[in-house]
């Protein structure tokens, strides 16, 4: 009885223990989560501005436009741009965003060429024991989040498609609604498809400086970075939402444990006097006796 009683209580301590972790992590990720989501909260208005901006200018074309990174050709090397985290214990966060991928690669690119860059350590490792060709070059992208290190990122993946190492390329990531809800998503990245124009809509006449090819041109790196940037601070903003909504639900099952384990401590507590009591009670008889 005695040991039972000792293993029961070494399990609340073991699990007062994880509780207490659990609440820290909470509150360093409640803390990180607030400034990720300032930051993509900013980011979003501008990104919506820039691709008014693209659209204004593309409505306003004449005829078709001879850009490299607008070139449709067909599909046969892809490339998956797949944004996780560094670091576990946030739930079904990491393990949503590889299946979308498989997924992805099973229902739109089956029997292509598939290549696939990693952001976050957590989609590298999973990803590469899969048996998938992966790239590590920008997995660390999180240790020094920066606009120009995920701009070297952007960068990379259009030098590849503009010299046709690849005919298609795709990010993987998860869209930051609130910290109880991410949205894993699979948008398109290249080739920039063609807008097309609405049937009743009205021209308006910009006055361009300098000509509308040479804005466009400059425009459409600019955009495909600030959307590559967008999508990691939104897969940055949800890491945190996902991990600390996961904290909580721990903490939460810690007490339910807790109070199930002294329950049972105070079964086997009060077993164990009750034992007790009746052999002192058996020994006073026989001597009685």
């Amino acid at each position: 009885m005695a040991g039972q009683l000792n293993e029961v209580r070494n399990r609340i301590k073991s699990t007062q223990s994880t509780q207490q972790l659990t609440k820290a992590m909470k509150m360093v990720s409640a803390a990180k989560l607030r400034r990720a989501q300032d930051a993509i909260t900013q980011m979003r208005p501008y990104t919506r501005k820039l691709q008014e901006m693209l659209s204004n200018i593309i409505g306003s074309l004449d005829g078709d436009m001879n850009l490299a990174l607008a070139e449709t050709r067909p599909v046969n090397n892809v490339l998956f741009i797949v944004i996780t985290s560094d670091r576990g214990l946030c739930g079904g966060y990491n393990a949503n965003l590889v299946k979308l991928a498989k997924t992805t690669i099973a229902e739109k690119y089956a029997n292509k060429n598939i290549t696939i860059w990693n952001i976050g350590k957590k989609g590298y490792e999973s990803l590469t024991k899969t048996g998938y060709k992966t790239n590590a070059d920008f997995k660390d992208i999180f240790l020094n989040l920066k606009f120009e290190n995920v701009q070297t990122a952007a960068k990379a993946a259009m030098t590849a498609f503009a010299n046709k190492e690849f005919d298609a390329i795709e990010i993987i990531y998860s869209e930051f609604k609130n910290a109880a809800t991410q949205l894993p998503t699979a948008e398109p990245f290249l080739p920039i498809p063609t807008l097309a124009k609405k049937a009743n809509a009205k021209k308006t006449d910009f006055i361009f400086e300098p000509q509308k090819e040479v804005l466009v041109a400059e425009l459409m790196p600019k955009i495909l970075n600030t959307q590559l940037f967008k999508a990691v601070l939104d897969a940055n903003a949800s890491e945190h939402g996902a991990r600390m909504t996961a904290m909580d639900k721990a903490s939460e099952n810690a007490n339910e444990l807790l109070k199930s384990l002294k329950l049972s401590y105070n079964r086997a507590r009060q077993a164990a006097i009750t034992t007790e009591l009746t052999e002192i009670v058996s020994g006073a008889a026989a001597l009685n006796g």
